[in-house]
């Protein structure tokens, strides 16, 4: 069997295994990474790019380099690769967790709890939470959606169509560095710098394709385009300004503003400001369904464009 096809049937049962079960509760690969790349940092902290850049080479580069001895230790095995392939996508990919965690949260603004809407919001994004309110909880949990759309599903189908179970497995590694390591904080700003320039790279094929199919699958492609085209750009972030403002664009709200990350105020950009309304609580539901026909278009463009390379290869 070719790689080609490899690639689009093990991803397509990743996909609807993470559909269907979402995110092992205990074991999961990427937690397991986690706690060595948080091991490896004990070891190797300095306030120094260059303690942090060797740092992100053993994690990231020793992540993928077992993942490409495992995909070679398959190769002439269609079915095991097929497998292989199946396993690495479930592990990577996050849609179903990231949908569950919005659909909580939204919830327990629905019913008047704001409270314990404030507990479960850290689940889902870094923010203060003590300091937003219900009406800012619901836009932090829709950016959250957007953003995590693209890092956790789409940009990790990206790498994999372009390196098999190795660039599922990269992928990953680097967006959890950059969530690791790669914000702004006194004991990260520094050691931290290398993953995150990384992980700018890394995502930015996927939060393209992310902020295309959002406003393909929204329902207001000529909004999405719009607000993608006029905000983009004043986002600080290069890969969550096209996701959030096509999101914004696509469900009609506005983004972005005032908010809080470890005792710092930011005040970014509004993003779709001029045509969006405040988000409600009603729109976390309608995020994470878009979320969801985003995943789905991704792993069909993803492997279409696979198997095309390989018929052209052949």
């Amino acid at each position: 069997m070719r790689a080609d096809r490899i690639f689009a049937y093990g991803a397509a049962a990743g996909l609807i295994g993470d559909l269907l079960l979402g995110d092992p509760r205990r074991g999961h690969p990427v937690a397991a990474f986690g706690r060595a790349a948080a091991a490896v940092e004990s070891r190797l902290w300095r306030d120094h790019r260059g303690r942090g850049a060797l740092h992100t080479l053993v994690c990231a580069g020793g992540a993928t380099g077992a993942a490409a001895l495992a995909a070679r230790a398959v190769r002439n095995r269609p079915a095991a690769a097929v497998a292989l392939t199946a396993a690495a996508t479930w592990s990577v990919v996050g849609g179903t967790s990231l949908g569950r965690e919005a659909r909580a949260i939204g919830g327990a603004l629905a019913a008047g709890d704001v409270e314990l809407a404030r507990e479960r919001l850290p689940h889902l994004c870094g923010r203060d939470p003590q300091s937003l309110d219900a009406q800012q909880i619901a836009r932090a949990v829709v950016e959250s959606v957007a953003e995590n759309t693209s890092d956790a599903v789409v940009g990790a189908l990206v790498w994999g169509a372009l390196g098999g179970v190795p660039g599922l497995v990269g992928f990953r590694a680097v967006n959890t560095l950059d969530a690791m390591v790669g914000h702004k904080s006194p004991r990260h700003r520094r050691y931290g710098w290398a993953s995150a320039r990384l992980d700018d790279v890394a995502g930015w094929p996927g939060a393209r394709l992310t902020a295309v199919l959002a406003a393909a699958a929204g329902g207001r492609p000529r909004a999405a385009v719009r607000a993608w085209r006029a905000d983009a750009g004043r986002h600080p972030s290069p890969n969550a300004g096209p996701v959030e403002a096509s999101f914004a664009g696509a469900l009609g709200v506005r983004l972005g503003g005032t908010l809080a990350y470890g005792g710092r105020v930011e005040h970014r950009p509004v993003l779709n400001g001029d045509a969006g309304r405040d988000v409600r609580v009603t729109d976390i539901e309608r995020a994470v369904r878009l979320s969801r026909r985003v995943s789905v278009l991704a792993l069909a463009v993803c492997a279409a464009g696979r198997l095309a390379r390989g018929r052209r290869a052949g």
